[in-house]
């Protein structure tokens, strides 16, 4: 199951899922997205959230992190364990927030309340731009070394034959260094082309990423490596 990526040529109104025990959020939330043409569907507890998330099937999740009966945390696992359906996380200022731990279970975005309505509406769409919920059958993105295909369109990573699950920010990362081989990128390069300027990460974002596809590619091929360049960042070596 992968819910939001089933939009091919089915005209049915996005949803996107709100999750926080705060009413008053949701209903300011739900104002702002439904004027954009998506469907709001609200949920104030984890349990909820799970229950509703296979029932409409969103595009998208806005998930706050401290909530009642399951927390943000909990219900992203759970979620992860069936789908690659983005979800950006909400967290209280003064929460204690592991950026880290998020992008491990899988969150794509992250933002800090209070925040301004626009500027949810805007993670949400740069999101869904990234993670290529509106990609057309035509706009195949795909590069192809030895024994490594990276399907951006299809969100699939091969590896000397075989489909390997890859959370989608993983996926666009290596995509975007495999598709620019030999290219050194910084770090903050790499915040920025591959998460967005809307992105207030940091660097430890970019090494936890690079550290799980090594895991997933380590002695694959000779002939192509993820490599660290020592004070600047990352590159895709190809050999000539």
């Amino acid at each position: 199951m992968s819910g939001g990526k089933e939009t091919g040529g089915d005209l049915r109104v996005e949803k996107i899922l709100v999750v926080d025990d705060d009413k008053n959020i949701c209903e300011l939330l739900r104002l702002y997205i439904d004027k954009e043409g998506y469907q709001t569907v609200v949920a104030y507890d984890g349990k909820q959230a799970l229950k509703l998330f296979e029932e409409e099937a969103p595009c998208l999740i806005v998930l706050d992190v401290m909530m009642p009966e399951l927390d943000g945390w909990q219900v992203c696992r759970e979620i992860r364990k069936s789908s690659d359906v983005p979800i950006i996380m909400l967290t209280a200022k003064g929460e204690t927030f592991d950026k880290v731990l998020g992008l491990e279970l899988g969150a794509d975005d992250y933002v800090v309340k209070p925040f301004e309505s626009k500027e949810i509406v805007a993670r949400i769409k740069a999101v869904l731009r990234r993670t290529g919920t509106r990609a057309q059958a035509s706009d195949v993105k795909e590069v192809r070394y030895d024994k490594l295909v990276v399907n951006l369109t299809r969100y699939e990573l091969k590896v000397d034959g075989k489909i390997v699950d890859t959370p989608p920010k993983e996926l666009e990362l290596l995509y975007h260094l495999a598709s620019n081989p030999n290219r050194v990128y910084t770090r903050d390069q790499l915040l920025d082309e591959v998460w967005g300027f809307e992105y207030y990460g940091d660097s430890r974002t970019v090494d936890v990423h690079i550290k799980r596809l090594r895991e997933k590619l380590e002695g694959v091929s000779a002939q192509w490596s993820v490599k660290t360049v020592w004070g600047v960042g990352y590159k895709f070596e190809v050999k000539d």
